[in-house]
């Protein structure tokens, strides 16, 4: 018994030799199609195919480093692509020495390396590695110390850590997973790797196109002819959720930035679809407030309603260019009357001139319930409500809707505000995206659409642009005092009110 199993062994390893230089061969043979998980699945899409078919051709005609780039919509199987190639790569040349890099941290454990896992479980070879935290490394006889994957995290200012990729005379793997946001100085370090004379070189990227700048985006662009480039459309792939992408295109449009990188797989049109980038929102962390420049201004606060149990009710207050003195108050679970309660209180206590609700789905009964507290400037804000700016030749709406005008306001406040440390916000203000709707106009992402994305619903930047809906000037209770006004809109914060909605004279809140 013991040599018969002895004798399959050797017959597997000889079977798997086979598939050195063909990766759709082992991927077709390797795994399980048709059975337990992968019932209903007989083998790899079309786009894959099509990839593991020209790595395989690349290595055949050995005329130096095979580079594949792919740049797809959402959900259509990138991940799992990565595995099969990792797996293939250490089965088939014991040797192998590879790295595995991504945007985030985050994604990298959290997404690629947590599919690696389910896919080593489910090959043929599987006790031929050993998948640890942050390595994949060979078990079979002959690879030595240099047969492993690592995963590393890649940092702008620790390039050096891509600098040792070397694995003469044998084979290299370099794969990066969402590609588009890793930075160039990386890219530069990798290619020094590609010296070697007398290895197998396979350099895999992988991604959203969210970027017409940088690396990636020059895989397919100047570099193309050195790169085997692939764009994947979404609906073309079985595995994806077809009535979803369908109201994306419904939403978005068919033409619009965030449809072609979300789902079609290409550049959009208007440059990165970052709306506020890193670097504007950390210089407005690290300013301090002038408080004798803000002190005329009137206090305001944005109040964002959540609207899921996951999400926070968050309160924003800000003074002129000062959004740091006050803390960010966040409510989860509250029921609408308590929390109407809680932004009373807020206000009464702090001063508050004007609030700002969003208004729209469970934020109309908070606007409510203030009125009938008292509250004297309460501004319900429709987020789907029209825009006010034009554009400079006043030829049409700047903005798609007031949720994008009031973030575009936000934006431009930020080269000179002052926002406290927060990670959170920093979070919010920074990972939301946008593109162009059919008429031009900005359009910002949309709250689930972030959270498909992976990402938390960006409630405190959400509250913080509410208290850019209209002029601050509005609500200066002295009118002798001149007033800064930051942007112009024709928003009106008055027209719901009359004369029955007032603030209860208090001298303590009549500073």
């Amino acid at each position: 018994m013991r040599n018969e199993l002895a004798r399959a062994e050797v017959l597997r390893l000889q079977r798997i030799e086979s598939f050195r230089h063909d990766p759709l061969g082992f991927v077709e043979w390797a795994f399980p199609w048709g059975e337990g998980v992968l019932a209903g699945h007989e083998g790899p899409e079309a786009w894959q195919r099509k990839v593991l078919a020209q790595i395989g051709e690349g290595l055949r005609a050995k005329k130096g480093p095979v580079r594949v780039a792919v740049a797809s919509g959402h959900g259509v199987g990138k991940s799992a692509l990565v595995s099969w190639l990792i797996l293939w790569a250490m089965a088939t040349t014991p040797g192998t020495r590879g790295v595995v890099t991504a945007n985030t941290e985050t994604q990298l454990k959290t997404k690629t390396w947590v599919e690696l896992g389910k896919w080593h479980r489910l090959v043929m070879s599987h006790n031929w590695y050993s998948l640890g935290a942050t390595a994949l490394v060979s078990a079979l006889p002959g690879s030595g110390e240099s047969g492993r994957v690592d995963m590393v995290p890649w940092a702008a200012n620790n390039a050096e850590a891509f600098a040792g990729l070397h694995n003469k005379g044998s084979r290299l793997l370099m794969v990066f997973d969402e590609a588009s946001a890793i930075a160039d100085t990386i890219w530069d370090t990798a290619e020094g790797a590609l010296t070697d004379a007398g290895t197998e070189i396979v350099w895999l990227v992988f991604g959203n196109p969210t970027r017409t700048a940088g690396r990636f985006h020059q895989c397919f662009g100047r570099l193309r002819n050195r790169w085997h480039g692939h764009h994947v459309d979404s609906r073309s792939v079985s595995l994806t959720d077809k009535e979803q992408l369908a109201r994306w295109v419904a939403d978005y449009g068919e033409e619009s930035d965030f449809v072609k990188v979300r789902v079609r797989g290409q550049f959009p049109a208007a440059g990165s679809m970052q709306f506020i980038s890193a670097d504007l929102v950390d210089a407005a962390m690290n300013r301090l407030p002038d408080l004798m420049v803000d002190r005329h201004q009137p206090l305001v606060m944005g109040v964002d309603v959540a609207r899921f149990g996951d999400d926070s009710s968050v309160m924003v207050l800000r003074k002129g260019r000062n959004a740091r003195a006050w803390r960010i108050e966040r409510h989860r679970d509250l029921d609408l009357m308590t929390l109407a309660s809680r932004v009373m209180d807020r206000a009464m206590a702090e001063g508050v001139k004007g609030i700002f609700v969003d208004e729209g789905g469970l934020g109309a009964g908070v606007v409510d319930r203030l009125r009938q507290l008292g509250a004297r400037f309460v501004v319900g804000v429709n987020f789907g409500s029209g825009a006010e700016r034009w554009d400079a030749d006043g030829a049409k709406p700047l903005y798609a809707n007031k949720r994008a005008e009031i973030w575009g306001n936000l934006r431009d406040w930020l080269k000179t505000g002052c926002l406290p440390p927060d990670p959170e916000l920093r979070a919010d203000l920074t990972g939301i995206e946008y593109g162009y709707n059919a008429q031009g106009e900005i359009q910002l992402e949309k709250k689930e659409d972030m959270k498909k994305r992976g990402l938390a619903s960006p409630d405190i930047g959400d509250a913080l642009a509410l208290t850019f809906a209209a002029p601050a000037s509005s609500f200066a209770w002295d009118l002798t005092v001149p007033v800064q006004e930051f942007y112009k809109t024709d928003y009106d914060p008055f027209a719901k009110f009359d004369e029955d909605y007032w603030w209860p004279q208090n001298d303590e809140f009549d500073e």
